[in-house]
């Protein structure tokens, strides 16, 4: 069989796996709300409330049913496209992520590629002289931005940036004094379209230090990676042939290392996806950006089983969608993919 429809066994293969992965999380979402201690009649109600009120909202929210039957109408609603209401305004959680989704993707997108721009600069900096200092500081660089906790690096950036020198706003996502843009909910795009400039300012000013504080953080990821398959791949047998057809240095590493090196790279770079999600939690919440992450953690305080599952849902099907894009990505660019 050719390559073509290898590939596409291969893919048909990834697809089938989605919603295995899908049922999977949505069903330990389910489990470790349930058992989790906490009841959320107390976080709407608080705990002094009558015993027949608190009876009647149970009843009113399905609560009094048995954990099997509320699973089964929970898969029913997930396969009917129905994520449920918020416990807390009965506002539909659709509404709710529909709101919170731009806000989230537009931080995380811009972090992403910061985070790309300045790791694969710095770990392509040192590779003239391995093992000099150049290499030494990538090195401690892609260490250092990796441990370092990202709710203590953003307490540090607002510090300094905003409470300081008062360059920039401590948080929020929009000025206060100024209208949201309308549209699709990405306020740097409708701005644009909008050809509104001080509404753009004031978006851009409200996004720098959330997606530098972030992109910064995860940058050191893409350093290490391209350091590693760099060097492995200057050493490499295909790099030794194009230096002996005489080959300047530069046309050797920009030409046959780089592009083989760069493969892993965008591998890593699927898998960052979901580590974004995860360091977007402690970043919204410090930042007081109103995305997702920010969206769940307000739902796991109020014990808000609908939002909670609902978000988790949707966030994981993206990363699954984000990760079987870039696995069909590398075996289209890397023919010693096997299927």
């Amino acid at each position: 069989m050719s390559r073509r429809h290898h590939l596409w066994g291969y893919l048909l293969s990834r697809l089938a796996l989605v919603p295995v992965m899908l049922w999977l999380i949505a069903s330990l979402v389910f489990l470790l709300l349930r058992v989790a201690p906490g009841d959320p009649i107390d976080a709407l109600l608080g705990p002094r409330a009558p015993q027949a009120a608190r009876e009647a909202l149970r009843q009113q929210l399905g609560l009094d049913q048995s954990l099997p039957v509320q699973y089964g109408q929970y898969l029913n609603d997930l396969l009917h496209g129905q994520l449920g209401t918020s416990l807390t305004n009965q506002e539909p959680v659709t509404a709710v992520i529909a709101r919170s989704l731009p806000a989230s993707l537009e931080l995380g997108l811009t972090a992403l590629l910061i985070a790309a721009v300045v790791g694969l600069a710095v770990g392509f900096s040192g590779i003239a002289r391995p093992e000099g200092k150049l290499d030494l500081s990538a090195r401690l660089y892609g260490i250092g931005t990796y441990a370092m906790p990202p709710f203590w690096a953003a307490m540090m950036v607002q510090l300094v940036f905003a409470v300081w020198l008062g360059w920039l706003p401590v948080g929020g996502r929009f000025p206060a004094t100024l209208i949201p843009p309308e549209g699709s909910g990405f306020y740097l795009l409708d701005s644009l379209l909008r050809g509104n400039g001080q509404q753009f300012w004031g978006a851009i000013r409200h996004l720098v230090l959330p997606a530098s504080t972030l992109g910064i953080l995860l940058s050191g990821i893409f350093a290490n990676a391209l350091r590693l398959n760099l060097r492995r791949a200057l050493d490499s047998d295909y790099v030794e042939a194009a230096r002996s057809r005489g080959l300047s240095e530069t046309r050797v590493v920009l030409r046959h290392a780089l592009p083989n090196a760069l493969l892993p790279v965008l591998t890593i770079a699927g898998i960052t996806v979901a580590s974004l999600i995860g360091g977007a939690l402690l970043i919204e919440v410090t930042y007081s950006w109103p995305g997702v992450a920010y969206r769940l953690q307000e739902a796991i305080s109020q014990r808000n089983y609908p939002v909670v599952q609902g978000i988790v849902v949707v966030v994981a099907s993206l990363v699954v969608a984000v990760s079987v894009l870039v696995d069909l990505l590398v075996a289209l660019l890397d023919p010693r993919v096997k299927f």
